[in-house]
């Protein structure tokens, strides 16, 4: 595969991550970062009545590929149970490790296929969306 790591796409996605901006009273969070390259992602939930995602913030210290992963999230995240979550964060790591041939259901991880060779880049990529399971998850168990 000859497709560029970095396009015009990840560029665009990095430059505009929805809910950019941290929760003042977040239900739970979760801040994980990469040993790796130092990529480090902080996510905050609040959940509905429903265990959707009603409110989300990030905060994002991350290179473009971590960034247009967290732009990805963000964009779809809200009324996502946390099983969903999970299953988009489980889909995501097997589609970059080569154990499944396509990315899940979340809209546009695709543009990531050029990334699966670049094993070092995969932490970063999957960040935002380990913290926003890890965050549900732990807001879940809150209640």
């Amino acid at each position: 595969m000859n497709a560029p790591l970095y396009n015009a796409t990840i560029l665009r996605l990095a430059a505009t991550i929805p809910h950019h901006a941290r929760l003042e009273k977040a239900q739970a969070s979760s801040e994980l970062r990469s040993p790796v390259c130092g990529s480090r992602v902080t996510v905050d939930v609040i959940l509905g009545d429903d265990g959707r995602v009603a409110a989300l913030g990030q905060e994002v210290r991350a290179c473009a590929l971590g960034q247009a992963s967290a732009s990805l999230m963000g964009a779809h995240a809200l009324g996502k149970s946390v099983q969903e979550l999970e299953a988009a964060r489980d889909a995501l790591t097997a589609f970059l490790a080569g154990q499944r041939d396509d990315p899940g259901d979340w809209p546009g991880l695709d543009i990531f296929l050029p990334a699966r060779p670049h094993t070092a880049r995969h932490a970063s990529i999957r960040l935002a969306f380990e913290a926003v399971a890890d965050a549900a998850q732990r807001a879940l168990k809150a209640d």
